[in-house]
């Protein structure tokens, strides 16, 4: 007869089960599989997933469900066994003496030194009718594949998150109201763990609100639980860089750790909460989410020092790999910014194996013309036929994965001059050109461009093809070479256009019509703000507090026409030794100085057109040129009489000499500032 105590502990106990009973979800597919290897399907079921999955609450419920036939159970914990073959015979000694046992072994990775022991010894001499279930964190090793003596003993159970629907029930099933259940459901997802800590933190916070996001005790826990202890802080770092990148590459590893990349991947590689893919390695979201919450708590500066650097390397990709490519870095670069305003309602990061870009062929032109009739109008139809016989290289298609059908197709326009045909057939283009006109005209080489997309209705907003198309947009406006303006035309109903005012482009003015459709034309001038400066102006954003989907103005260049310019080097060569003047000049604005590296915009200013009066000494023919440049400007002549006195030269002479030299340096400075390169 049970004493007092022992009663309590049995109702504690029931107690303890019967919640259990109620909190469990899912798992239905795993649960299926057990029950056939009780039946005799399969000796050996062997369970893996990362930490928090929800194995040992798995393992419990095939417990139960074997105990419910009258077999007798067995559990052995992997965190208290003792790891030698003897210890675990001890334990596991029941199991040895009965055809219906069933023996359970949870946390495994504990002692998975014992798994080739398991393997080769212990299992093959249990009971037939005798079953093991093995879980732990790390999958088993080749060797059992490798038998083909295993092939039909063995079953292994890869354990997910939880489906949409059983972590929505499990919420449910913790008491959690309803407006608690979206933010808790884009932290956690289907992960049991990080679902059922949230659930236990938020039901108890009178103040949780839809905007809830974890407490640092809620981070802290899960850092614990899903990764534990690292070898080292240079371990740490890795596993936090590939927390903030998409993919991580070894690469990418050594742009942040150039001496142990090579170690550090394969170490990542070998984590149960990392998985690999085609492009590199990933952690599992829960973990990711934690590790970014966490450092970003903890190290603010490093954090932002480390998103500088894979920033960085990334654009440099953007900008530097071949067009099959783009689209891959540019996604990469986007994600780091998931968390910046409206980013991820826009994105889906889904495009792998769900649609795919191609490129344009000529047989194809009546299906493009057909679909951009039926998504928008006629009007738009006659567009597109007569940009795809003009400029074939500016369209891309976008099929689905599945079956290959076309759900939709963009395009970008590189125009130079405007015609009066193109303004006739296509009023965007046309509404584009007046625009850069009134705003800031093209200069000498330079070009617009103009982005259209048309999509089937259903993959509009956020879904895989809009991500396609978004960074073949983002790709061509990086990497593009000379572009003045860029133009992505818009309707009026399309929900994409407080997005792009996000990411600085804006409304500029003058709107087209297409038929019955209006369309604003969303622009950015590329010489004002170039890429590096979008770029910038993103991670502000994303140091900053992510919440703020306001503009952040950065410094913006100035955009001058060649007359404009060459009044301004002309007034900054007569006040070359005055700093204060040098710095009001618009050309501290300019790319001649934005692009040097002297923090001081009036030194730089100074030291470029001493250069520039010196490289005109470099042709022989110009020394007059050079010796009246250099007296007046360089040499403190006060007048330009006392200059041309010094140089022995007729007044005439002289300023003859001084405006064919100004021209020269306004010409070499001019080829610097459109070309980024001096004048050959």
């Amino acid at each position: 007869m049970r004493s007092g105590s022992e009663q309590e502990l049995g109702v504690l106990e029931q107690r303890l089960e019967a919640v259990r009973e109620r909190s469990f979800v899912g798992r239905e597919e795993e649960l299926g599989v057990f029950t056939d290897a009780l039946r005799g399907s399969r000796s050996v079921l062997y369970v893996h997933g990362p930490g928090g999955v929800g194995k040992t609450a798995l393992l419990r419920r095939f417990a139960q469900q074997a105990a419910a036939l009258g077999r007798q159970v067995t559990t052995l914990d992997g965190r208290t066994l003792d790891p030698t073959p003897a210890a675990f015979e001890a334990e596991a000694a029941p199991v040895l003496a009965g055809e219906r046992a069933v023996l359970v072994i949870d946390t495994f990775e504990r002692v998975q030194g014992l798994e080739g022991w398991l393997r080769e010894r212990f299992l093959p001499g249990l009971p037939l009718g005798a079953l093991v279930v093995v879980a732990g964190r790390v999958p088993p090793d080749v060797m059992w594949t490798a038998d083909p003596g295993w092939s039909e003993a063995l079953r292994v159970l890869p354990l997910r998150d939880l489906a949409p629907a059983d972590a929505a029930a499990l919420l449910e099933a913790r008491g959690v109201a309803d407006e608690l259940r979206g933010p808790l459901l884009a932290f956690a997802g289907g992960h049991p763990l990080a679902l059922s800590l949230g659930a236990a933190v938020a039901t108890k916070d009178s103040r949780a609100s839809a905007r809830w996001s974890p407490s640092q005790d809620v981070v802290a826990t899960l850092l614990y639980q899903l990764v534990g202890e690292v070898p080292s802080p240079t371990h740490r770092h890795a596993l936090e860089v590939c927390a903030h990148a998409y993919m991580t590459t070894e690469d990418l590893l050594r742009e942040i750790l150039p001496e142990d990349a090579s170690s550090l991947f394969t170490w990542l590689r070998r984590l149960p909460f990392v998985e690999s893919s085609p492009r590199g390695l990933f952690p599992h979201d829960v973990v990711r989410e934690v590790l970014e919450a966490d450092l970003r708590w903890r190290d603010p500066q490093g954090y932002a020092a480390m998103h500088e650097r894979i920033s960085n390397y990334l654009a440099a990709q953007t900008r530097a790999v071949p067009d099959a490519f783009v689209l891959g870095a540019v996604g990469s670069l986007f994600y780091l910014h998931r968390a910046v305003g409206s980013t991820s309602e826009f994105n889906s990061w889904r495009g792998d194996g769900e649609a795919y870009e191609d490129a344009f062929r000529p047989g194809e032109t009546e299906a493009l013309v057909r679909m951009a009739a039926e998504v928008e109008n006629e009007a738009s139809a006659t567009a597109v036929a007569y940009w795809t016989a003009r400029q074939p290289e500016a369209f891309r298609l976008y099929r689905r994965a599945e079956t290959g059908e076309l759900v939709g197709l963009c395009s970008w326009l590189r125009l130079y001059e405007p015609s009066e045909e193109e303004a006739a057939l296509d009023p965007i283009v046309a509404t584009a050109w007046a625009n850069a006109r009134a705003l800031a005209p093209l200069r000498p080489g330079e070009h617009l461009a103009v982005g259209r997309t048309w999509v089937r209705p259903e993959y509009r907003g956020m879904s895989p093809v809009m991500d396609l198309v978004q960074w073949r947009s983002i790709g061509y406006c990086l990497r593009a070479d000379r572009m003045a303006w860029s133009f992505m035309a818009m309707r009026s109903d399309d929900p994409m256009r407080d997005y792009l005012r996000h990411y600085d482009m804006h409304d500029v003015g003058e709107h087209a019509w297409l038929g019955d459709a209006e369309y604003a034309l969303y622009a950015h001038d590329w010489r004002a703000a170039p890429a590096q400066a979008w770029l910038d102006r993103l991670n502000r954003l994303l140091l900053g507090d992510p919440q703020d989907v306001q503009a952040i103005p950065g410094p913006a260049l100035a955009v001058l026409s060649q007359a404009e310019f060459g009044d301004a080097v002309r007034k900054a060569l007569r006040h070359l030794s005055r700093p204060g003047e040098l710095a009001a000049s618009p050309l501290t604005r300019c790319r001649i100085v934005t692009d040097d590296s002297e923090p001081d915009p009036a030194s730089a200013l100074r030291r470029i057109l001493e250069q520039a009066v010196d490289t005109v000494r470099r042709d022989p023919r110009a020394d007059k040129l050079h010796r009246a440049l250099a007296m007046t400007f360089l040499r403190g002549a006060p007048t330009q009489e006392v200059a041309a006195e010094r140089l022995g030269l007729p007044f005439t002479t002289y300023r003859r000499h001084l405006a064919s030299g100004i021209e020269r340096v306004c010409e070499d400075l001019w080829h610097r500032e459109i070309y980024g390169a001096a004048k050959g």
